[in-house]
């Protein structure tokens, strides 16, 4: 699948059910991707620890999602 614009809660549903179905670990393309605001990020963190794939996130929405990644409320830095 792939998002372009902006990801916001608003698109977060529509994000979480296509993940979740088909049997294949989802492929989430994201270079068109130019914003996302908190909820669309954690989105994003939920269907990667989920199993699915992110590709061509812009490098400054990976420091995003890391920066979320670290806030969680369990205070575990998933990314390693």
């Amino acid at each position: 699948m792939r998002l372009a614009g902006h990801l916001t809660g608003a698109q977060v549903p529509d994000l979480l059910a296509a993940c979740a179905g088909g049997t294949e670990r989802p492929r989430v393309e994201l270079d068109e991707l130019m914003s996302a605001d908190v909820v669309g990020l954690d989105a994003l963190l939920r269907v990667e620890e989920r199993g699915a794939m992110l590709v061509g996130l812009l490098e400054y929405l990976q420091f995003e999602l890391e920066a979320l990644r670290r806030r969680r409320p369990d205070g575990h830095d998933r990314s390693r």
